[in-house]
């Protein structure tokens, strides 16, 4: 019996590893796609326009010179996005302001999520590499209960502390029970919840009530 029971818990946490690798290797490749298809592109059209410029300057225009300031700005701007979705600046400094910086697409991207974010001021030091765990766990629990949601839905995001435990509450209560049922009851979750507990020797768990789904992570 014990056996049997060591191989089954074996085949479950293999699998949520599997699971949290793979996602993380296809976030990986699409940013590599966008470095390729973007900002290699764009790095090729400014050295372009300088090498014109260069052949050309003496009939240098205000408008050609906007134009390139312009196009650096903005590979600026992509390359410190690029930076922060990799690993966020602000992540070893205070991790509610990674929080915050992750929310922010969310807020701006999608009208009908009602967020209500309660982050304190100030957080404990620990390890970079364990608040990037804490960080991605939310961000795929985002993207699995909240992708293709339509619907006015509202999310509550709590972060705090509790003598030397961290704690972060999801609470999402949406609009309709077929949306709630879909989004609360996917595979994905317990492949989430396995990891972040492998990968932070924490606790994860969730409690509905309606359609109200609250999700615990403790670490």
């Amino acid at each position: 019996m014990s056996l049997v029971w060591f191989l089954t818990s074996y085949q479950r946490t293999q699998r949520s590893l599997q699971w949290w690798s793979a996602r993380q290797s296809m976030k990986l490749f699409v940013e590599a796609e966008k470095i390729r298809d973007d900002l290699l592109q764009e790095s090729f059209t400014i050295r372009r326009n300088l090498d014109l410029l260069a052949v050309d300057n003496l009939n240098l225009s205000d408008n050609k010179i906007q134009e390139c300031l312009k196009q650096i700005d903005s590979f600026h701007h992509s390359l410190v996005q690029l930076s922060d979705r990799l690993f966020p600046a602000s992540l070893q400094d205070s991790f509610p302001l990674a929080i915050e910086y992750l929310l922010e697409p969310w807020l701006v991207s999608n009208p009908q999520l009602y967020f209500e974010i309660d982050l304190p001021l100030y957080w404990r030091h620990e390890p970079a590499e364990r608040s990037l765990v804490v960080l991605t766990a939310l961000n795929e629990l985002l993207t699995i209960t909240l992708t293709e949601v339509l619907a006015l839905t509202s999310i509550y995001i709590n972060l705090k502390q509790q003598k030397t435990i961290g704690k972060l509450i999801v609470e999402i209560t949406y609009s309709n029970v077929s949306t709630f049922f879909h989004h609360s009851t996917l595979p994905e979750l317990n492949y989430l919840c396995e990891s972040f507990q492998l990968l932070t020797s924490g606790k994860c768990f969730s409690k509905t009530n309606n359609l109200r789904i609250s999700w615990h992570f403790y670490w």
